[in-house]
């Protein structure tokens, strides 16, 4: 008798604390099954650049960025990148990452957003720490924004200087592909084909610098908004045309109400997609 209330007693245990567990995220890949952490990181050892796609003001996405890029620099030489530097910064950063000027420093020289401190820090600060490179890909915003106004002609008014901080010109666009399209929709009419332009400047320059400074034989780990990557276009759409023959693979980020099944409508956005639930608090 004794054994069987310490048995009952054992599963109402059990059964409690599965009740109350309640996960910030779950993992799934492309046909929306569960994945484990283990399975994925497995996954993107064995590549040669990830993109990591993130809501910019999600903690679990921040959090899971260092942890990858930790757990990834274990087995593999790491270069990492990110759209959250623009490339006429580069110079600042890798100040910085030399031990040549301090925080402080670093945020004088360089445009900085608002949430680096909490968000990018950590990952920039890791490079230093451990002397791994970290590309600054993404085009001035200045120019973006003169795309946005008036078409990739825009650029070809910019110095020599200016254009070593941009995609090479011209640069290829696909005004069919969806992600560019749903901009256009989402615009009703206001800026045309050129907001779609300025998003594809952006995504060619990132894929132009990622290109730049991978290394053979290494894994290059770039942090990006999910925008620029899901759904295998953007950025990825870049990389292909230009070094078809590398292993890619795409993490992104979404947010659901209910994480233990994935939407249909969020399938197929990446590889390995990180399904946030909607309450968790954000950075921002």
């Amino acid at each position: 008798m004794k054994k069987i209330f310490l048995s009952l007693s054992f599963c109402i245990l059990i059964t409690t604390i599965f009740a109350q567990h309640k996960p910030a995220y779950t993992l799934y890949n492309a046909k929306g099954k569960k994945v484990s952490y283990k399975r994925m990181l497995k996954t993107l050892q064995q590549k040669d650049i990830v993109l990591f796609g993130e809501f910019h003001n999600n903690a679990i996405a921040h959090w899971l960025q260092l942890e990858v890029t930790k757990d990834c620099d274990a087995t593999r030489d790491l270069v990492l990148g990110a759209e959250m530097f623009e490339q006429d910064n580069q110079q600042a950063l890798d100040l910085y990452l030399q031990g040549k000027i301090n925080a402080k420093g670093l945020d004088s020289m360089a445009r900085l957003w608002k949430n680096y401190p909490t968000d990018y820090a950590p990952l920039v600060n890791y490079a230093k720490q451990n002397n791994i490179a970290f590309a600054a890909t993404n085009i001035p915003r200045r120019y973006a924004s003169l795309v946005s106004k008036g078409g990739f002609e825009t650029l070809d008014t910019l110095s020599v200087q200016a254009k070593k901080w941009i995609a090479p010109l011209p640069i290829a666009y696909d005004a069919e592909l969806p992600g560019y399209k749903k901009i256009k929709e989402m615009m009703a009419g206001h800026g045309g084909d050129n907001m779609p332009k300025a998003q594809a400047s952006k995504d060619a320059t990132m894929a132009h610098f990622i290109l730049q400074y991978y290394k053979p034989g290494s894994l290059f780990i770039h942090y990006n908004g999910a925008y620029h990557s899901e759904n295998y276009e953007g950025i990825l759409w870049y990389l292909k045309r230009q070094k078809p023959e590398l292993k890619y693979a795409t993490i992104t980020t979404v947010s659901q109400k209910d994480i233990h099944s994935l939407l249909s409508e969020n399938k197929g956005k990446a590889d390995f997609i990180i399904c946030v639930d909607e309450d968790m608090t954000n950075t921002y």
